[in-house]
């Protein structure tokens, strides 16, 4: 495939909508770019991690295995298909050495397009050229978005056994991210007493206030935003609130979701635990003429967790070597938020991340530079046709 192609490839699957739950154009369309490069049907499985998955969704994971052609251990090249809703509508343009949505208002959807270009022009050039290689598989997830849940509930025994793992998602290919953090997001119901705000405020218990309470208390004590404590650091996030209906009524529930990160497992469980405490002495200090207070009910799940590579994990030095023969220097990387690599590790696969040139993501000022992209393309085929490497 030549950089024009592979150019317009990205552009092409940038330009299909697929938001986390609904990938199954975008997963149509790379099987049918397969078929066309060769690949049997037999190569094809697909599974259900969506049902798994609490967002349901039209589409599980797509993989295909290749046989090698020389005995080495097999090597998995994973990417995600969907993207953010605010690239739904993308159309891309070419600008010099960059695309960008064509739409001010939408964002481009590299993140991880991107990736799903790499991975199959790296089929089609394999199989196009004849190129000698280890066995592969190649794994396009699902729902990486919304935690994840393709990655999560994957059925790894479709995976043909891979020693370790190349995970193209977001940035620079030169950054090679060989440990990531562990994320946990809990839904936090607020439940006060409603009455009438102008006649009988004093019957009611505002589930406002006692989030609007308990929100204060994380801020003021060091519990919201980057949190630093001693030697353990993380995250905190209060993302979304939902409640009331009418300025004339005391709010009697409000809907909170909210997430904690840390790449220590034990102080992640200390920042969902001071979160559940500030909104549970809010609630009881939030009371009505009568003394009755608020009910608060919180449920979590952790997404997941975090993970560090060691330095002599094959996948890293197969990586390295492959970053300095294009001529760049590569730079390892911890990431403070999640990667599909981060429950490959949890499934038993060493898996580093290198990006495909997606800057500002999740943004309407995404752009995809063309440079790093079609050098991830040529880092991909280097680790993929590495036959000295065990």
């Amino acid at each position: 495939m030549t950089d024009s192609e592979a150019i317009r490839l990205v552009m092409q699957l940038m330009a299909i909508s697929g938001q986390s739950g609904q990938e199954q154009s975008i997963v149509k369309l790379i099987c049918s770019r397969l078929r066309q490069a060769g690949v049997p049907e037999s190569s094809f499985v697909t599974d259900r991690c969506h049902r798994r998955s609490p967002f349901k969704g039209e589409q599980g994971n797509l993989a295909i295995k290749l046989p090698g052609t020389v005995r080495r251990p097999r090597r998995l090249f994973s990417a995600h298909t969907d993207t953010v809703p605010i690239c739904v509508g993308s159309q891309p343009i070419r600008k010099g050495n960059r695309i960008y949505a064509a739409d001010s208002s939408t964002g481009l959807g590299g993140d991880d397009r991107a990736g799903v270009a790499v991975l199959l022009s790296t089929v089609i050039d394999l199989l196009k050229r004849k190129l000698p290689h280890p066995p592969l598989t190649f794994l396009w997830t699902v729902q990486e978005e919304v935690g994840l849940q393709g990655a999560r509930n994957l059925r790894v025994g479709m995976l043909g056994r891979p020693q370790f793992g190349f995970n193209f998602d977001g940035g620079s290919p030169t950054k090679l991210t060989i440990g990531a953090t562990g994320g946990y997001r809990m839904e936090i119901e607020v439940l006060g007493t409603a009455s009438h705000a102008g006649n009988t405020p004093e019957e009611g218990v505002s589930a406002i206030v006692i989030a609007s309470l308990a929100i204060s208390d994380l801020v003021n004590n060091g519990w919201h935003g980057k949190i630093v404590k001693g030697r353990n650091s993380g995250t905190s996030n209060v993302g979304v609130i939902h409640g009331g209906a009418a300025t004339n009524v005391v709010t009697d529930r409000v809907v909170i979701r909210a997430e904690a990160r840390s790449h220590n497992p034990k102080f992640r469980e200390r920042i969902v635990t001071k979160i559940n405490q500030a909104f549970q002495r809010a609630a009881r200090n939030v009371r009505n003429h009568r003394g009755q207070h608020g009910e608060i009910r919180v449920r979590g799940r952790l997404d997941y967790e975090a993970y560090q590579l060691s330095p002599r994990e094959p996948c890293i030095a197969a990586a390295v070597n492959a970053v300095v023969q294009e001529g760049w220097e590569p730079k390892l990387a911890i990431a403070n938020g999640g990667l599909d690599a981060n429950w490959l590790m949890v499934h038993g696969i060493p898996t580093v991340s290198l990006g495909c040139g997606q800057k500002n993501i999740h943004t309407t000022s995404e752009q995809l530079d063309i440079k790093e992209f079609l050098a991830a393309r040529r880092i991909a085929l280097r680790i993929a046709t590495d036959t000295e490497s065990r």
